[in-house]
């Protein structure tokens, strides 16, 4: 009993204590609270190089988005948007600074050639197959927050796709579905002519604007046009961009840039070299730029890298930098052997490019507003304010540097 009071004093300074703590916190919190109510920025990213191909900003400026609105009673939340682009905005009006001074701040990257229609099957190649890569897993490392995945699926499995993939992935991912009602299931199924049908295809393309782009051929080896018309007949229906990937047919690109594609459509793997397999854009004697290359360019037609395992030749590439014909995109062909090859990443098809004299705000712009441009979705690849607040930031790493194609051939840069 001698120990009561001991213990009743002691309980009473508990008492005082924790009622001041709660006090303190209750302050403090109203002192926070007041604090926060003066902060009208989520994030100011402060003191970086902005480049903004669509504003043809490039220059030192910072950028403040909007705060972030969380979801509320199971609704989305609302994505946060670029509330301001100024010389020097208040990092006091923010409740978080960046500080980005030395790097590049530039729109979110978009991938408009990418393979990331994942599943555990071995033998269906990049529709459900394990050829292909989950998109999260190399996407935001490389500052890419937007991919497009290239003919994996097509009008059939494309459900499976948008299930397993679109929905799941916290990486914005549309679909250029495949004319192959099966996709891109390698082999025999992206020769069989009687499951590329046009009429459901685009049927499925519009049901699903949100999420489909345009339309993918890929891989078909004859010397049949009829791939191409299905492909392109779907195009118009749809009112939406192709993608053509010529197999071995070894078909004129004259004749396909002229006769088939509409400006805004999409030839990729435009620095392969393969001679008697798919015709280079190159004449490989002269090594010069065939003339009905560069004006099927200048007409509207986009061309694409689509890197990939087996697409990127210096041989090609290296003349073509050279007499100034640059690529519109730089599709990384994002797929398991790609990404363990010479292309790797985002990030190293961008430092291939500016070692072979694209300057930076080209690159930028091929990997931003020309892609969301193309794929008609004009609300991304921009850092206009009221734009969505979707963002890169990156630096230059400075030393000497090796760079490969997929043959081997080997160019330094800095």
């Amino acid at each position: 009993m001698n120990n009561l009071p001991t213990i009743f004093s002691f309980m009473q300074k508990k008492l005082y204590l924790l009622s001041f703590l709660l006090i303190y916190s209750f302050c403090n919190l109203n002192a926070q609270n007041n604090s926060n109510s003066k902060r009208i920025y989520g994030i100011v990213i402060k003191g970086g190089h902005l480049i903004d191909p669509k504003s043809n900003i490039n220059e030192p400026m910072d950028i403040a988005t909007e705060i972030a609105t969380p979801s509320v009673m199971g609704q989305p939340a609302v994505e946060p948007r670029i509330a301001l682009i100024a010389k020097n905005i208040d990092t006091a009006l923010a409740l978080q600074v960046v500080n980005s001074k030395g790097m590049y701040v530039t729109p979110g990257l978009i991938d408009i050639h990418t393979h990331v229609f994942y599943g555990h099957s071995k033998t269906d190649y990049l529709s459900n197959g394990s050829i292909a890569v989950l998109p999260d897993s190399y996407t935001f490392r490389t500052g890419v927050t937007t991919v497009v995945d290239a003919g994996g699926a097509g009008w059939k499995s494309f459900p499976t796709f948008k299930k397993n993939i679109i929905d799941l992935s916290a990486t914005r991912v549309f679909s250029m579905l495949n004319i192959v009602g099966e996709g891109m299931r390698g082999g025999d199924f992206e020769q069989d002519i009687e499951d590329m049908d046009p009429e459901k295809t685009a049927t499925v393309a519009i049901e699903n604007k949100d999420h489909v782009v345009g339309f993918k051929l890929a891989h078909f080896s004859k010397a049949d046009w009829t791939p191409v018309e299905r492909l392109t007949k779907a195009g118009r229906t749809a009112d939406m961009p192709v993608m053509v990937d010529f197999g071995s047919g070894n078909q004129s690109l004259e004749e396909l840039f002229f006769k088939y594609l509409r400006p805004g459509d999409i030839y990729t793997h435009s620095f392969c070299y393969v001679p008697g397999v798919r015709e280079p854009i190159i004449d490989t004697e002269t090594k010069l730029v065939k003339p009905f290359v560069r004006k099927a360019q200048q007409n509207g037609l986009i061309f694409d890298i689509g890197f990939g395992s087996g697409s990127f030749d210096y041989r090609t590439a290296l003349p073509a930098m050279k007499q100034g014909f640059y690529p519109n995109t730089l599709g990384t062909d994002l797929h398991a052997s790609s990404i363990n090859g010479a292309m790797k990443d985002q990030m190293n098809v961008f430092s291939v490019f500016l070692a072979m004299g694209m300057d930076i705000p080209s690159i930028v712009k091929a990997a931003t507003w020309t892609p969301a441009l193309t794929i008609k979705k004009p609300e991304l690849g921009n850092l206009s304010q009221g734009a969505i607040a979707d963002l890169t930031v990156m630096s230059i790493r400075d030393g000497d540097f090796g760079f490969k194609d997929i043959v081997g051939n080997r160019q330094e840069g800095r």
